[in-house]
């Protein structure tokens, strides 16, 4: 899956649907602080591609992140 291709709005909304579907540890936090320090856009792709790995496909499109519904959605 190519996250490049995503807009910076569809990386926030993806990464805010994921996001809310994980523990907030520091730990969590902070293995994706390692992997895009200072760079909010490579984070956003860090806990997207996270994501990825885990469930198949994009938050919005598959696994408890497809459930999350967000303030824009309403």
């Amino acid at each position: 899956m190519d996250l490049n291709n995503l807009t910076l709005r569809q990386l926030q909304t993806e990464c805010a649907r994921a996001l809310s579907t994980m523990q907030a540890t520091n730990n969590n936090i902070s293995r994706f602080n390692k992997l895009a320090h200072h760079n909010s856009q490579l984070w956003y792709k860090a806990v997207i591609q996270d994501y990825v790995e885990k469930h198949g496909d994009l938050p919005s499109k598959t696994g408890p992140g497809k459930a999350v519904k967000l303030i824009q959605d309403v």
